[in-house]
């Protein structure tokens, strides 16, 4: 996305938002994409097993730790695994994805905790997803606005979708824009490459024809504008399933009117069941 406000000529405009919807489900629903997973374990220095995933895993002193027994098999790039491997502790919302036949093992830090998760192409939230649905591509909902920078980024903690569980960003700043004469100010946190910022908010919707919350990539130029395309609000994993930990927006990020553009809520959800070693799976 870039500072220029997309063609607003009807055709075009749907078209790159179909577009554009497309690649997102394709992603989303990829042999190992987050409707893949199907199970999740917090850990403890207790090592414990995991439905589905290779080892006796634990988080400890090392960081986290699998021991795997004769039998079993998992590999870390493209080296097996034999006996006991150290991940060790994970940076700040750091990933390691490992491979155990067909499925991925993603071992990841989420709100200062280690987690485990399992993608199996086999899932059947992936298999049987119906498609999310979606507001028609309206140009109404594309305005342009602006970066304001803090002083200094500003450490926000936000609770997470998964109950315990707390983020930290580091704010850079707010993106300002106007929607029928109003202003409005959402706080903006680093998104996923260079430049990117993510905007997590609520509105008037939300909870009824959208799910609790949604996200929007922007990308501010040199002289800090931004496009506002509220038709590319999206759903974060946690509207797909309970197995995932997504942040919640910051308090001031709910909009006082009805965004009706953008994602709307999935109609099917993967539904969290604990199992006695402590982990969830997804049913």
């Amino acid at each position: 996305m870039t500072s220029t406000l997309p063609d607003t000529q009807s055709d075009t405009f749907a078209a790159d938002w179909a577009q554009w919807h497309e690649a997102k489900e394709a992603t989303l629903t990829a042999p190992h994409g987050f409707l893949s997973v199907t199970a999740l374990a917090w850990l403890t220095d207790q090592p414990i097993a995991i439905e589905g995933v290779p080892g006796r895993w634990s988080d400890g002193d090392r960081g986290v730790v699998v021991e795997l027994a004769a039998d079993e098999q998992l590999a870390v790039g493209d080296r097996p695994v034999v006996g006991e491997h150290v991940f060790g502790a994970l940076g700040l919302r750091e990933s390691v994805l490992a491979t155990a036949g067909d499925t991925v093992v993603e071992v990841a830090e989420r709100g200062g905790r280690h987690v485990v998760r399992l993608r199996d192409p086999e899932s059947p939230l992936r298999l049987a997803h119906p498609g999310t649905p979606a507001y028609p591509a309206d140009p109404r909902w594309a305005v342009e606005g602006r970066f304001v920078p803090f002083a200094a980024p500003e450490p926000t903690t936000v609770g997470g979708a998964f109950e315990g569980v707390e983020h930290v960003y580091d704010a850079p700043g707010t993106v300002e824009f106007e929607l029928d004469g109003r202003p409005l100010s959402l706080r903006a946190f680093p998104g996923h490459g260079e430049g990117r910022l993510m905007v997590l908010f609520s509105d008037e919707t939300s909870g009824d024809t959208t799910y609790a919350f949604r996200s929007l990539q922007v990308v501010p130029d040199a002289d800090g504008r931004v496009v506002v395309d509220l038709n590319r609000a999206t759903n974060l994993p946690c509207a797909y399933t309970d197995l995932a930990t997504c942040p919640l927006p910051p308090a001031e990020n709910r909009l006082p009117l009805a965004v009706e553009a953008g994602e709307r809520t999935p109609t099917t959800r993967g539904v969290a069941v604990p199992t006695a070693d402590g982990a969830v799976l997804a049913r």
